[in-house]
């Protein structure tokens, strides 16, 4: 499936919980409004009114399911993100800054869960086809100091979600999928130190900003 060309851009952030997405995702908006841009903010798994339902049920910390299970519903949600939200936004010229997409899916249900690259690339055919970010920032972290700045909220289980509960085992091998994505695709993956003060961190994301607008 070939998905059709868009005017927009489209802007994928990933990483870790506690790595800094949620902290930048409101400047990045301004900034691109700044420079005149419509801008549409949005998440994965969510972004529609479906894809918010399978949302609630993938971070249910009372849900159990099969890793594929999983994996089935993160692109059962996607597709209606792309087909509701993303590509829309995008043909209509605006900007559209995702907290996460497809890179999340290689990290979490295969460097997590243990997924073969290959099942998650045949659901990233199957549903995308070639389509990808423009450009995705990619937060890292080490493990330790991303639960260190979530502070007691995922030793909490009535606040905590089902990922959030797992082991610092499972998280360390998503950060290595993470980083195996990174150095793959250079060209589209800006990596972030995301331990660095918050300025620097900026200003890395701002001068890879201005390379597609």
């Amino acid at each position: 499936m070939i998905l059709e060309a868009t005017q927009g851009k489209f802007i994928t952030l990933e990483g870790i919980d506690g790595a800094g997405k949620s902290t930048h995702i409101a400047w990045l908006e301004g900034i691109l409004r700044d420079k005149g841009q419509n801008v549409v903010v949005t998440r994965e798994p969510g972004g529609t009114p479906l894809g918010e339902k399978l949302r609630t049920l993938l971070l249910n910390a009372g849900q159990t399911m099969h890793s594929e299970t999983e994996a089935l519903l993160m692109f059962a949600a996607r597709r209606e993100h792309l087909d509701k939200l993303i590509l829309p936004a995008l043909s209509r010229g605006d900007w559209v800054i995702s907290d996460r997409f497809t890179d999340a899916s290689y990290a979490y249900q295969g460097g997590g869960r243990g997924l073969t690259a290959n099942k998650i690339h045949q659901l990233e055919e199957w549903i995308q086809g070639d389509f990808q970010p423009d450009l995705t920032f990619y937060f890292d972290i080490t493990v330790e100091l991303g639960r260190e700045r979530l502070g007691n909220r995922i030793g909490d289980m009535k606040l905590a979600d089902r990922f959030e509960l797992e082991q610092d085992a499972f998280f360390r091998r998503v950060r290595t999928a993470y980083l195996e994505r990174a150095s793959k695709f250079p060209h589209r993956i800006h990596l972030v130190d995301s331990s660095q003060p918050i300025e620097k961190v900026k200003l890395s994301l701002y001068d890879k900003l201005l390379s597609i607008c």
